[in-house]
């Protein structure tokens, strides 16, 4: 017993003391490498420095980020969130040419970053973020018009001492022009836009160039019209596909903002859109998305979130795209369908004869009970109707209710 007395965790193997630390954040592992010599080795080990989140950290500055990529992160950075300083008081700059640049050459592996309440109007052109991204998600933050573009003068500054071999490339013919997007360092595979209020029809179209684009997310994108994503579509042309033609993925959703006039971007897809096979549509882009969703022959899979919906509208809808695999209904209220007035004395003999005739036609005892028991739950209803419609669809329902009238 005394041997376990004096023991410490000076005792306790490397690997053990890393599994521990990796639970505490960015600070406490600031703070914990101040210990000690051993413990300041053990905190700048890379493994714990693969997931870096500091959207909690409310006071970070471009003189902490600095203090951070000097010390502690390097080729073992896998995803980044920060949060700028869109909101606070202090201003400033908070993502500078300078810290992008050496990001990329100390963080070389760098997959995903997510930034927060950021202002991006001091960059240029995105060429400035680390060329290894596959993820790029932006919450709250403000573009420059000309971020997402392709241009010349925006692909020198995002490679820093390598000018020369972006020159090298320039003489090659036009017909390469639209790989310079993979060659330029945008790899970017997923795009997430939530509540982007500077985000335009401008940036959309710019997208077009972007080749590894598979996923876009939209969400709370208000001045995106139809017109802009219906020029997007992929779609034949002279020259071959053009518009968003690696596409697989788009989500489209407007859930805040009372009383917006509303865009409807969704309208822009009843133009079609080649290789589009997954489709997400959320708040009031569901009603007119729907209507437009028979055009995309591609589509595999739907999901509905965050709106309100009736039985009719959805079966409507369903009709016309016989091809999906997978619809999923994700925090949706679904609205009871209303029966028409009955005089007394016609229920009682109407039901008899809904009886009678069920019996006549063979239904058991289990059918019955669940007419009854699903007369005022439309959810068990459509989920009948929707597998004999769409035999070969896998069904997901997930947080939905059904919205009762008061009266």
């Amino acid at each position: 017993m005394e041997d376990f007395r004096v023991w410490n965790l000076d005792y306790f193997p490397e690997n053990i003391l890393i599994d521990i630390l990796s639970y505490l954040g960015v600070r406490e592992l600031v703070r914990a490498g101040r210990v000690c010599e051993r413990w300041k080795r053990l905190v700048k080990d890379q493994r714990l420095w693969r997931l870096v989140d500091l959207t909690a950290w409310k006071g970070v500055t471009s003189r902490i980020l600095w203090v951070l990529l000097r010390q502690y992160l390097g080729c073992g950075l896998r995803c980044l969130r920060l949060r700028g300083l869109l909101l606070s008081a202090r201003g400033g700059v908070f993502l500078s040419k300078s810290w992008l640049r050496a990001l990329t050459l100390k963080c070389p592996r760098l997959r995903k970053l997510y930034l927060l309440h950021t202002d991006l109007r001091g960059l240029p052109s995105c060429h400035l973020l680390p060329p290894t991204l596959q993820v790029l998600e932006l919450r709250g933050c403000e573009l420059p018009p000309s971020f997402f573009n392709l241009t010349p003068g925006s692909e020198s500054p995002g490679h820093g001492g390598a000018p020369s071999n972006v020159g090298a490339q320039q003489p090659e013919p036009s017909a390469a022009g639209k790989r310079t997007g993979s060659s330029s360092g945008v790899s970017i595979e997923r795009l997430v836009l939530n509540n982007v209020p500077s985000f335009t029809d401008q940036h959309l179209q710019s997208l077009t160039s972007w080749e590894r684009l598979s996923r876009l997310e939209l969400r709370d994108t208000f001045r995106v019209t139809a017109n802009g994503l219906r020029s997007c579509a992929a779609k034949h042309s002279g020259s071959g596909l053009e518009g968003l033609s690696k596409l697989k993925f788009l989500e489209i959703g407007i859930t805040g903002r009372q009383g917006y006039q509303l865009q409807m971007a969704s309208l822009g897809l009843g133009s079609g859109w080649l290789g589009l096979e997954e489709l997400s549509l959320g708040g009031k882009e569901v009603g007119p998305g729907l209507l437009c969703a028979s055009r995309l022959k591609d589509l595999h899979s739907l999901c509905l979130w965050a709106c309100t919906l009736s039985e009719m509208q959805v079966l409507r809808s369903c009709r016309m795209i016989r091809q999906l695999r997978k619809l999923e209904f994700l925090e949706v209220f679904f609205q009871p369908k209303q029966a028409p007035p009955r005089v007394d004395g016609e229920g009682s003999d109407q039901e008899e004869e809904e009886r009678d005739s069920g019996e006549a036609a063979g239904a058991n005892e289990e059918e019955d009970g669940h007419k009854r028991q699903d007369g005022n739950d439309p959810i068990p209803r459509l989920q009948r109707s929707l597998a004999a419609l769409l035999p070969h669809c896998t069904l997901v329902f997930t947080n939905c209710s059904v919205q009762i009238n008061s009266d």
